[in-house]
């Protein structure tokens, strides 16, 4: 890297004569700047001078036992919990899951955030360090001759350079918001773990439905066939004269009611059908044929780890997320507060221009300039400070929900 720097300095400033030494000029100069440079980065990237709060856990007093009675669970070992469905042992709901896993729209707009917030992060993260830009243009003209009604000559104006700048994160501001980006990248992550446990919930629960439904229509068929023979019989009954025409009406209206209920229970057997395919990202009846015959309801494990409140609490990726988020909220305080303070960046430029092309490179058409350069927002009409309070205000409503 600092041969191509030379060369390229080289290139524009001349190698012979008057130009030699110009060239000598040009790189102790630029080698002193890159050199001040790297030094003071490393000096305020060491020293970590970070202005605003640093973020902490909250603290959360929970307590030791559950109240009221509780089972223990399982070992942990038998029951998997980051894949609790297989404690059922059951083929199709866990073909289920997995399907939805690859292909729940919910799912992958979740992991395009992810996406999004990590390229947020190198955005961010790209502050760090210097910029550089390389610039070349082409104008062709004609002005006005010094004679009224006379044209001057044509002609032709080559530019080429370079422009550098590299801002010196004194006091954290591009640090903090690195900070912030990857708390929201973290937080993207544990809301895609929490789609993830919602959706599995769903579908184990939807499929869950779905069988016992089957069942339900099994046993009302059962009943209305029981009681269609009934209904029968007590016709022949009726007509020997051994019960009431009430009696053959009651039995009758009870084989009706039972053919009237499985109509609706094959509806609601359908419904869950339909909720399963779109959790799976499919059309509504892309597996009425696959569920059509479902099996019988998934017989559940004998215990599930169930653990002390806090380690409830660090499962729970929506309760992650929130931590991470008021990561983010308190970061971005940070970030606020660093513009109270002035921006110092180093810059400089090295570009050479000519009415001829292959006189470009000569040393007399070349130009340099490299040094600090100082902004600060004096009077910005209480717009920081505005500012400052409601990334505050902000970080209280993340704690908020953390809490809540």
């Amino acid at each position: 890297m600092h041969r191509f720097i030379e060369q390229v300095v080289g290139a524009i400033c001349g190698t012979a004569g008057a130009g030699e030494r110009r060239r000598g000029h040009t790189l102790h100069a630029m080698h002193l700047c890159l050199f001040y440079a790297g030094a003071l980065s490393c000096m305020v990237l060491g020293t970590g001078c970070k202005v605003g709060p640093d973020f902490a856990p909250p603290q959360t007093q929970l307590q030791e036992t559950w109240v009221g009675s509780t089972t223990l669970g399982a070992a942990e070992e038998e029951c998997d919990l980051s894949q609790w469905w297989t404690c059922f042992e059951d083929p199709v709901l866990t073909s289920l899951i997995q399907r939805a896993a690859q292909s729940n729209l919910d799912l992958k707009l979740a992991e395009a955030r992810i996406r999004q917030a990590r390229a947020s992060r190198g955005i961010v993260s790209s502050g760090l360090g210097p910029m550089l830009d390389a610039s070349g243009s082409f104008r062709r003209g004609q002005s006005p001759g010094f004679l009224e009604g006379t044209s001057g000559p044509t002609t032709n104006l080559y530019q080429s350079g370079f422009d550098a700048n590299w801002e010196l994160d004194l006091f954290g501001g591009v640090r903090r918001s690195e900070e912030a980006s990857g708390a929201d990248l973290r937080a993207a992550i544990e809301a895609r773990e929490s789609v993830l446990v919602t959706l599995a919930a769903e579908v184990a629960l939807h499929y869950t439905e779905l069988c016992g439904l089957r069942e339900q229509i099994s046993i009302a068929q059962r009943n209305l066939k029981t009681q269609q023979h009934n209904a029968d019989l007590t016709s022949e009954r009726f007509e020997g004269g051994f019960v009431s025409g009430l009696d053959v009406a009651n039995a009758e209206a009870q084989a009706a009611t039972t053919a009237g209920q499985i109509p609706l229970l094959e509806q609601a057997a359908r419904q869950a059908i339909y909720s399963l395919s779109l959790l799976l990202g499919h059309e509504p009846g892309a597996l009425l044929e696959e569920l059509s015959h479902s099996g019988s309801i998934p017989a559940p494990p004998p215990a599930v780890p169930v653990g002390v409140p806090s380690e409830l609490l660090r499962r729970r990726p929506d309760i992650r997320q929130a931590e991470a988020l008021l990561h983010g909220a308190t970061a971005r305080i940070g970030v606020a507060i660093a513009d109270l303070f002035p921006k110092i960046s180093l810059s400089g430029t090295l570009g050479t221009q000519s009415t001829e092309s292959g006189s470009l490179t000569d040393g007399a058409n070349r130009s340099w300039s490299v040094g600090p350069s100082v902004s600060w927002a004096l009077f910005a009409t209480g717009r920081i400070r505005a500012n400052i309070e409601l990334q505050k205000a902000f970080r209280e409503e993340s704690l908020a929900t953390y809490q809540k």
